[in-house]
């Protein structure tokens, strides 16, 4: 490596483990949030080969998958339009595995998003979109 690319693989290193950091925090927020609201979480982190949801729960007799998205600020439209169409469509093949490997059938589901926003002086900004995007025909079990 040469001497001026030295520092560069750690600034790149650091700004992933703070984005790392501020998702698992936001996490655990939402997951405080939604249990305030009567939510019960099943499953956190749910990996597979396509992706990650970040929660899974119930709302009642409804099974809800749920996007977590933190921002520090409102660049770029903030949180809500990081989950755009083609997030959205990610989010469902992940639920639809998840449904698959766990034999769930005909049972109602929804599609939930969390948003985080810090503000000043550690003012955090929380709010909830229930049934944030509908599946398209198709497109789920």
């Amino acid at each position: 490596m040469l001497p001026a690319e030295r520092g560069k693989g750690r600034h790149w290193t650091s700004m992933r483990d703070a984005r790392l950091q501020l998702g698992r925090e936001a996490e655990s927020l939402a997951e405080r949030f939604l249990r305030s609201r009567g939510y019960q979480i099943l499953d956190r982190n749910v990996r597979s080969h396509t992706g990650e949801l970040d929660l899974v729960a119930e709302d009642g007799d409804v099974l809800v998958f749920v996007e977590v998205k933190a921002r520090q600020t409102n660049a770029f439209g903030g949180a809500l339009y990081a989950v755009d169409p083609r997030k959205q469509a990610r989010i469902v093949k992940q639920a639809a595995q998840y449904l698959s490997r766990h034999r769930i059938y005909g049972r109602s589901c929804r599609f939930d998003v969390v948003l985080l926003r810090a503000g000043a002086e550690r003012d955090l900004a929380i709010e909830l979109i229930q049934n944030a995007f509908e599946v398209q025909d198709g497109q789920f079990p």
